[in-house]
C-alpha cells in the first residue's frame, strides 16, 4: 500500500482548522454609524483563499521528516477575513460625505482588489497616499515582500479647510503585530484634516478624535503619538492640484 507523501500541509490541515478565527456575529458586520464622514481610513481583512506562509522550515531538505515544528502564519489566524464580494456589500457610500476621502490599506497581491473595492464604494482611484517600509521582509514568490501600501481615493472634491500639506509618502517604521498598522499615518492624516469628521473602519485601535468601528475596538481612547518620520522619505503626490 502506497504510503501518501507528508508535506506542511498535511501536518497542520487540523491546526488550521483549530486556530482559524471566525466572525462572532450572525451579520457579517456590526451596524455603521448614521453619520456621514469627510475621511474614512479601512484596512480591509483579505481573503487569501486560506493561503499560509511558511518559512524554510517547511523545506524537507531543510526539515528532515519534519522533526521540528514548521513555522506557518494566516490572516486567517489572527482575525476573521472576507471575500471581495462581502467587502463590496458593506455599505460605505452610506456613510461617506459628498466630498469625501477614502484611505485604505493594501497588499500587493490585493492591489487590483482594492481599486476595484474603493470603486465599489462610490469613491475614484487617485494616488498611492503611503508606502510603509516594514524594515523587515516575508518571503515572496517573486521579490522579497518589505512593503505595504495606503491608498487614496476621492469623491467630489478634497474635503476643506486643508491641514498640512508636508507629509511624507515613504514612512521606515518596523514591523509590530500581525496586520498592526504604524501610527506614522494615522497621525499624518490627521494633520492633513485636523478639523473634518473622520472614521477608522475594520478598526482595533480607539484613536482619539476620530469615530471608529469594528469587531475589536478597545474602549479605552488613546493619543496618537507617532515617531518622527524619517526626513529622507520621498514627498506624497497626493495633493496634486491634478488630482
Amino acid at each position: 500500500m502506497e504510503t501518501k507523501a507528508i508535506s506542511g500541509y498535511s501536518i497542520y490541515n487540523p491546526e488550521v482548522k483549530r486556530r482559524t478565527k471566525l466572525n462572532p456575529l450572525e451579520e457579517i458586520y456590526p451596524a455603521l454609524p448614521t453619520a456621514t464622514y469627510d475621511i474614512i481610513y479601512a484596512d480591509p481583512p483579505w481573503d487569501y483563499n486560506g493561503k499560509m506562509q511558511f518559512d524554510k522550515s517547511s523545506i524537507k531538505t531543510e526539515n528532515i521528516g519534519f522533526e521540528k515544528n514548521i513555522f506557518i502564519s494566516s490572516a486567517t489566524f489572527k482575525y476573521p477575513t472576507l471575500k471581495l464580494p462581502e467587502l463590496k456589500a458593506l455599505d460605505v457610500k452610506a456613510i461617506a460625505a459628498a466630498d469625501s476621502l477614502l484611505f485604505m490599506w493594501t497588499t500587493g497581491p490585493q492591489m487590483a482588489y482594492a481599486i476595484e473595492l474603493g470603486q465599489a464604494w462610490g469613491f475614484a482611484y487617485k494616488t498611492i497616499a503611503f508606502v510603509w517600509d516594514k524594515m523587515v521582509h516575508n518571503p515572496g514568490r517573486y521579490t522579497l515582500s518589505q512593503t505595504e501600501l495606503c491608498l487614496v481615493f476621492k469623491k467630489g472634491r478634497i474635503p476643506s479647510p486643508r491641514g498640512a500639506r508636508n507629509i511624507r509618502q515613504l514612512i521606515h517604521v518596523p514591523r509590530g503585530k500581525h496586520s498592526e498598522k504604524p501610527a506614522e499615518v494615522i497621525d499624518g492624516i490627521t494633520k492633513m484634516f485636523p478639523t473634518q469628521n473622520k472614521i477608522e473602519l475594520f478598526a482595533r485601535k480607539n484613536y482619539n478624535g476620530w469615530d471608529n468601528w469594528g469587531l475589536e475596538i478597545p474602549n479605552s481612547k488613546i493619543e496618537i503619538n507617532s515617531r518622527e518620520i524619517n526626513q529622507n522619505g520621498l514627498q506624497s503626490t497626493l495633493f496634486e492640484d491634478s488630482l
